[in-house]
C-alpha cells in the first residue's frame, strides 16, 4: 500500500505526494469525488480516500496556519 496526498491532477494523471516526493498515477484509478488535498491509500489499481484522515490533516494544517499568523 502507498499512502499519500493528492497534489494535483494533470490531464489523465494524478500527482501524489508520497514521503515528500511526487509520484504519478493514472487518474482513472481514483474515485470521481477525490480532490486535491485528499489523503489517499493506493493498493495496486484500487484507491481509497479515508475522509477522516483528510479532515484530520486539514485541521492540523489550519491550526498551524493560525499559529503562524498569530505571531
Amino acid at each position: 500500500m502507498i499512502k499519500g496526498i493528492i497534489d494535483r491532477f494533470e490531464g489523465d494523471v494524478a500527482v501524489i505526494e508520497v514521503d515528500g516526493k511526487t509520484k504519478d498515477f493514472p487518474r482513472s484509478i481514483f474515485p470521481d469525488k477525490a480532490v486535491v488535498g485528499d489523503v489517499v491509500e493506493i493498493h495496486g489499481d484500487m484507491v481509497k480516500v479515508p475522509k477522516d484522515e483528510t479532515e484530520k490533516l486539514r485541521k492540523e494544517i489550519e491550526d498551524l496556519m493560525k499559529d503562524v499568523w498569530e505571531d
